[in-house]
């Protein structure tokens, strides 16, 4: 007997566990589209600053990255730039944000998208070398393109399987427990179906510090902050990205885009008051990045 209620209680677990997967995974893939376009954008914009810095050029605006489609993104430089720098270049900005990816480089002349150079992601990886490097390049303006390999979201395409799946295990375990009659069968479903606790108001812990997301509290040396709403967007999104350069363009968006109306010194009067609400946290720094943006680093500091 103990034999069979195992077995029951081992298919309703296992069809619960699909079931659950299946609510998670399409959620779990926007958000990891949304967070690969944040920091393929990310690192567009490093490489094409670092580009136009190698050039001599620190002060021309920097256009705002296009998605073309569906795995192609494309920045705009104004300026001239040393093509033999952009494959190392863009691959330190693609690991530094993480982008893992097979893809292919374009560089693509603005006014009639005709394509002068070019690599695919392979070249660069086995032999740090790719076509065209030290040729001479044209003055003009060009479009850095760059293009993923496409995805088949094989996780959404397994979603029907595991649903399918699911239903046919808890039609089986019903009716092994409709078969069986027993008490004690019952008992245990209901057992696996208890999950403990989730605690409502969980505090995000960074450094020496805390904060309370859906209360907007600060809490940081022994005291805590009531935040604004503002304050609480931009300081969530720093918790989130710590230790990472944000440019004011994605704070920008991200913080004040609901507004509708958007002022680029709103920025720097929020990180201001951050800062003097975290001063007394020696683990913390918000720190200003000239022309590109702000980071929050966070030290992790193991002392008793």
């Amino acid at each position: 007997m103990t034999g069979k209620l195992a077995i029951w209680a081992s298919l309703l677990v296992i069809s619960l566990l699909f079931g659950q997967l299946a609510w998670i995974s399409p959620a779990s893939d926007e958000t990891n589209q949304q967070r690969f376009e944040e920091k393929t954008n990310l690192a567009l914009r490093r490489t094409g600053h670092r580009l136009l810095l190698a050039s001599g050029d620190s002060t021309s605006r920097i256009p705002a990255v296009k998605k073309l489609g569906a795995n192609s993104y494309v920045i705009q430089l104004n300026r001239p730039f040393d093509y033999d720098k952009l494959p190392p270049l863009l691959q330190e900005s693609l690991d530094l944000h993480g982008v893992k990816s097979n893809y292919d480089v374009a560089v693509v002349d603005c006014k009639t998208n005709e394509l002068h150079l070019g690599y695919n992601f392979m070249d660069y990886s086995k032999s740090k070398e790719v076509a065209c490097i030290g040729r001479e390049q044209l003055m003009g303006c060009y479009n850095l393109k760059i293009m993923f390999a496409s995805s088949a979201n094989p996780s959404s395409s397994k979603n029907p399987v595991w649903w399918t799946l699911g239903l046919g295990l808890v039609l089986v375990g019903v009716s092994y427990g409709v078969w069986s009659r027993k008490k004690t069968s019952t008992a245990s479903v209901i057992e696996t179906l208890h999950e403990p606790p989730i605690e409502k108001h969980a505090r995000l812990i960074f450094g020496a510090s805390s904060m309370d997301v859906e209360n907007q509290l600060l809490y940081t040396a022994n005291t805590h902050h009531n935040l604004t709403y503002r304050e609480a967007k931009l300081l969530h999104l720093f918790i989130r990205h710590q230790n990472q350069l944000l440019e004011r363009e994605f704070i920008l968006k991200s913080v004040w885009e609901d507004e509708g109306i958007i002022v680029g010194r709103s920025i720097d009067v929020f990180v201001s008051r951050l800062r003097k609400l975290l001063q007394q946290d020696t683990s913390l720094k918000i720190v200003a990045v000239h022309g590109v943006g702000y980071r929050l680093e966070v030290s992790h500091s193991n002392d008793a």
